[in-house]
């Protein structure tokens, strides 16, 4: 009997032992957790590597671009500067306890003139600073290589912005939402591709209007971008777009995929020319839809990113 309440006691003192050692094991790395948290989230302006840091700012500061009216390039998008963020730089590297230039941290700081303030003028490229580039997609025809297209974008995961006719719009309503839905923007590309530079204040005026009007019942969104079909345009076009809080985009470079060009005369008629800010016309045609997987890696290659206008025009860099 004696032995029986000698090993419960035994076993009894042992399970409060080792209870207790792993709840003072486990206590202790909480608080050892604890203690580092507050050591890296305290802000010491006296410290040597915060004085460092205020001290090395300026060298990768960068000041804002304004938005200007280009000679050459006509509207061009400003560009955001750099500055640094002290605090968050120091919290940044002070877990090494070391300057390393690859954990600064750093604000935006926008420019005092934007694309809003200027103007109403063309668009043909972006900031020539900015490492993006943008496919525009004119779409009147050509949805049969649309799918294909929009496959190889989603596997590179690449945005684009498809210009968009309200005529083809009303047709293929379902390949309009298909393009939305997998993310890439859409404007506008008139109604009916009519020689934009002919006609009218009122009939540019209704061209516009109407194809928003289709577009918006589509994918409940008006657009914010009008390419003029085959790039015909006059002041009126470009004034008009304006006033309906339009921009109205052109291009840089031309795949003439229209002329029917074989697969390597693209690439090489692109590919020489891409260039940070450039914007890069296409349509839905078989040689394009064949050279566009290639394209995007030789594009990458050269580590410009591939966005859409909206993108390739903000001032962030």
């Amino acid at each position: 009997m004696k032995r029986h309440h000698l090993l419960q006691l035994f076993l009894f003192t042992t399970i409060v032992f080792l209870s207790y050692t792993f709840l003072q094991n486990t206590y202790t790395k909480v608080d050892i957790d604890v203690m580092k948290n507050i050591e890296v989230t305290k802000i010491d302006k006296s410290d040597s590597l915060y004085q460092e840091i205020v001290k090395k700012a300026k060298e990768y500061e960068t000041k804002p671009q304004n938005a200007t009216i280009d000679k050459v390039w006509k509207k061009m998008p400003g560009l955001s500067g750099l500055q640094v963020n002290i605090e968050k730089s120091y919290l940044n590297m002070k877990k090494k306890n070391k300057f390393d230039e690859k954990l600064i941290v750093y604000n935006n700081i926008r420019p005092e003139i934007s694309l809003k303030d200027l103007p109403a003028s063309p668009i043909f490229r972006g900031h020539p600073d900015k490492n993006m580039v943008t496919f525009l997609i004119n779409v009147s025809w050509g949805e049969e290589h649309i799918p294909d297209m929009l496959k190889t974008l989603k596997k590179h995961k690449v945005k684009a912005t498809f210009f968009i006719d309200g005529a083809w719009a009303e047709k293929n309503v379902e390949l309009v939402k298909m393009i939305k839905e997998e993310g890439h923007e859409i404007g506008s590309h008139g109604y009916n591709h009519p020689n934009m530079s002919r006609l009218s204040n009122e009939e540019i005026r209704n061209q516009l209007t109407k194809t928003n009007n289709i577009l918006k019942s589509i994918v409940d969104e008006k657009p914010m971008y009008f390419a003029p079909p085959a790039g015909n345009y006059t002041d009126s076009v470009v004034k008009v777009a304006d006033e309906l809080e339009m921009e109205t985009i052109l291009w840089t470079v031309d795949t003439i995929d229209w002329q029917n060009p074989t697969k390597q005369a693209l690439l090489n008629r692109v590919l020489t020319k891409v260039e940070p800010g450039t914007m890069i016309l296409m349509h839905p045609k078989e040689v394009t839809k064949d050279a566009l997987d290639e394209l995007i890696l030789k594009i990458k290659d050269k580590n410009y990113k591939i966005g859409t206008v909206g993108k390739l025009l903000d001032e962030e860099r």
